[in-house]
């Protein structure tokens, strides 16, 4: 049984055919999915998914993109959605330097804010982390105190900054790029780093891995992630799913 530990199934683009995206993995093996909120809208659809499904379960964050828009009152309202017993985690937060949608300055004020949340609801935090490698570090460093665990999403830095990150007590999580044959990179983090720091996700509707890359991503399709972590490292897909699983319930408390 798979666990898919990062998705986006209550978006709009499986607004025509969700339960049906929902069977496929069922059929697949999956046995839950984490899925994850990155505005406030988001966050509500986000947990009315997990409500309505007992094999979701939810995140509630504000993605660096949407850090310009937050309002005070956002806080206080993802710290009661935080609260709820199926939210599992504070997330999507962290930087993203790629495409710059709000300001640096605020994007590492709303994301110190919500690691101080993740803090005070004692709940793991999922860091979206891209072309900001450094200050991420950083941040972690000083701040990555008395948070009960937390997972880098889709994985993109090198396999040094990997070994720091599963040092301070976080996972790595990857994503359909390691299928892709011209990320050598993303394979060398997976042959280096331990499978008992390794979760698998889809980031569905994103990130479709091969053999499927091109069109809409969706959680059936996480299994290609492991068996590609399979063939890297020499074990067997079963092991993958077993040891992925079993890191993924320690880290977000699943039943």
């Amino acid at each position: 049984m798979f666990i898919d530990s990062h998705a986006h199934l209550d978006g709009q683009s499986f607004d025509g055919d969700r339960e049906a995206v929902l069977q496929r993995a069922r059929d697949a093996g999956i046995s839950a999915i984490i899925n994850v909120g990155f505005d406030m809208p988001s966050c509500r659809s986000t947990l009315a998914l997990a409500e309505a499904h007992p094999e979701i379960y939810a995140a509630v964050g504000i993605h660096p993109h949407d850090a310009a828009t937050v309002k005070e009152d956002d806080f206080a309202q993802l710290h009661q959605w935080a609260a709820h017993p199926k939210v599992v985690a504070v997330g999507e937060i962290g930087l993203d330097y790629y495409r710059n949608l709000s300001p640096r300055d605020l994007q590492r004020e709303v994301f110190l804010r919500q690691i101080a949340l993740a803090r005070k609801v004692a709940k793991p935090i999922i860091i979206h982390d891209r072309d900001a490698h450094g200050e991420i570090m950083d941040i972690l460093r000083q701040e990555f105190y008395d948070v009960p665990g937390g997972v880098m999403h889709c994985y993109s830095g090198s396999a040094e900054m990997a070994a720091e990150i599963v040092k301070m007590g976080l996972y790595i999580s990857i994503a359909g790029p390691v299928t892709f044959a011209n990320n050598r990179k993303l394979g060398e983090v997976v042959e280096q780093i331990e499978l008992g720091r390794l979760l698998i996700e889809t980031d569905a509707p994103y990130l479709t891995p091969e053999p499927h890359r091109g069109k809409r991503n969706e959680s059936a399709f996480v299994r290609f992630v492991a068996e590609k972590i399979a063939e890297i490292k020499k074990i067997s897909v079963e092991e993958v799913a077993s040891v992925t699983s079993a890191n993924t319930r320690r880290l977000f408390g699943l039943d």
